[in-house]
């Protein structure tokens, strides 16, 4: 008993032994801002912070619930919606080459696909796509299996294509006129995906491996398709889903108990979420994109180019969103970012201005319930995020 009580403290508090395997130096700060995320709802959680002096990694709390066991060190997870910025960089380098410009329409590229109901392809831009201000409807909301337990476990090894995905966007009418107004649309990248393949002749995949993952060497990062698995070690990842599915009320969903959703076939993220990936590679990329290794100084300025996106002012105050990226300020001049949600994990992030200084945390659910008291209102990970940028030095 004693044995196992020892067990479950070093779990819970992230502490290692001196030497061991993956063990980076800890920040005491930092440390309990990890720990403070446990009463916030999270089962478990990793974070790395890149810095001109070194690594920083802590880890909280339980990757495998069941077993008492840790998140490992070296972790890998599924990064939802920072995928996006990989994809938007991907997208980018081929406007630097000639081959794809910002202002190029829909219908150019994929003639006939944003058709219907109000929506035209001829009057979105790609430019539209990748800063959601196309308009076009979010094909997740069209997608009730994602929000209900039962629907889940049983669709959740089905297929969706992209252009499945843009097919039930397109179902209804746009959400409005394009470049009027913001709001996150994963239809987009689904589309900025499919064009990708159109301008290369290969998967959007194939060209994020080819030009960010392989000259990165990111070695621990996967683009994997329709497989349901995340390669080994991984925490478990776990969800808990609104009693009332996609009619749940948002300010009391009335959670359901917390499943295992570690496998899954993520193709209905695709380029808008399904990559796996590492808190060093996620580092390593981020840091690289802003220090000028991944575009051209014309294209990073183009991704730089922000506007408004009042609908995550509640969880990241005066947030602008720029191509596939955001900039969200803090108390050291703000900081560029893009978070991810899936199904299981729960991936937040932010780098400096210059790429010296970046954070990537991982948290292995995307349903966090918090302790009676505590409060569950903004981004859990803001005051650790913003200590990992501002606060070590």
């Amino acid at each position: 008993m004693k044995r196992l009580t020892v067990a479950l403290m070093t779990a819970v508090l992230g502490i290692t032994a001196a030497g061991a395997a993956g063990a980076a130096p800890r920040d005491r700060v930092l440390q309990r801002h990890a720990d403070a995320l446990l009463a916030a709802g999270a089962p478990g959680v990793l974070v790395e912070v890149d810095t001109p002096r070194g690594d920083i990694k802590v880890r909280s709390g339980l990757g495998d619930v069941a077993r008492g066991t840790p998140v490992p060190w070296d972790a890998k997870f599924r990064i939802g919606s920072y995928t996006k910025t990989f994809v938007a960089a991907t997208a980018l380098q081929l406007v630097g080459e000639g081959r794809l410009s910002l202002e190029d329409t829909v219908e150019r590229w994929l003639p006939g696909v944003v058709a219907g109901n109000g929506n035209d392809g001829s009057r979105i831009t790609v430019r539209q796509l990748l800063q959601h201000t196309s308009g076009l409807h979010n094909y997740t909301m069209r997608l009730p299996y994602l929000y209900s337990e039962g629907e889940f476990q049983r669709k959740r090894f089905d297929t969706v294509t992209a252009r499945q995905a843009v097919a039930l966007a397109v179902q209804v009418p746009p959400d409005f006129a394009p470049g009027t107004a913001w709001s996150y649309s994963n239809t987009g990248y689904a589309l900025v995906g499919m064009i990708i393949e159109r301008v290369t002749g290969r998967t959007w995949q194939q060209e994020v491996d080819r030009r960010v993952v392989k000259p990165l060497k990111l070695r621990d990062t996967h683009l994997p398709g329709t497989s349901p698995l995340i390669p080994r070690p991984h925490a478990v990842g776990y969800q808990r889903f609104p009693e009332k599915g996609l009619e749940a009320d948002p300010k009391d969903p009335r959670y359901g108990r917390a499943v295992d959703v570690t496998e899954f076939n993520p193709s209905w993220g695709g380029a808008a979420g399904d990559i796996i990936s590492t808190t060093g590679d996620a580092n390593r990329f981020l840091r690289a994109l802003m220090g000028g290794e991944v575009l051209r100084p014309a294209q990073l300025a183009e991704m730089r180019k922000t506007v408004p996106a009042p609908a995550f002012d509640q969880v990241w105050p005066g947030a602008r969103y720029g191509l596939g990226i955001m900039h969200v300020p803090n108390a050291c001049g703000g900081a560029w970012s893009h978070g991810g949600d899936i199904h299981g994990f729960m991936t937040r992030n932010g780098v400096t201005d210059d790429g010296s200084r970046s954070v990537v945390v991982s948290i292995n659910t995307d349903s966090p319930v918090p302790a009676s008291g505590v409060p569950a209102s903004g981004d859990i990970t803001s005051d650790l995020v913003e200590h990992a940028l501002c606060g070590t030095r």
